[in-house]
């Protein structure tokens, strides 16, 4: 079964980083977007980054201000998403997700069509 699989969290102190990782598995992401979503508690998940895979072209939501960067290996089909200057707010789970190249909304999850189950991010204070 095709599926994205995240890994890299963990739990670590402000200031710290993380690098996530999100494979996909068994497939490629050719002619697809990838997006980071977060998750933090008691909030509604919301759209970290985006990434188109055939050209690299990147997408971050304004509040990101640098701190986090979305990349890719094409080698080993793996979409990262490193994390610097982590804050207690940023603690949450994090998902990666694919859709079609042609999705207009980086935002929209009904766009997206495949996602993972999360890794989990906690960053103490």
């Amino acid at each position: 079964q095709v599926r994205l699989v995240e890994s890299g969290g963990g739990l670590v102190q402000a200031g710290d980083s993380l690098r996530l990782s999100c494979v996909h598995s068994g497939g490629t992401f050719n002619q697809w977007g990838i997006g980071w979503f977060r998750q933090r508690p008691g909030k509604e998940r919301e759209l970290v980054a985006g990434l188109r895979w055939s050209d690299g072209n990147r997408f971050y939501e304004n509040w990101v201000k640098g701190r986090f960067t979305i990349s890719r290996t094409k080698a080993n089909y793996t979409v990262y998403l490193e994390t610097n200057s982590l804050e207690a707010d940023d603690t949450a789970v994090y998902f990666c997700a694919a859709r079609p190249v042609s999705g207009i909304d980086w935002r929209r999850e009904d766009e997206y069509g495949l996602w993972g189950l999360g890794t989990l991010v906690i960053v103490s204070s």
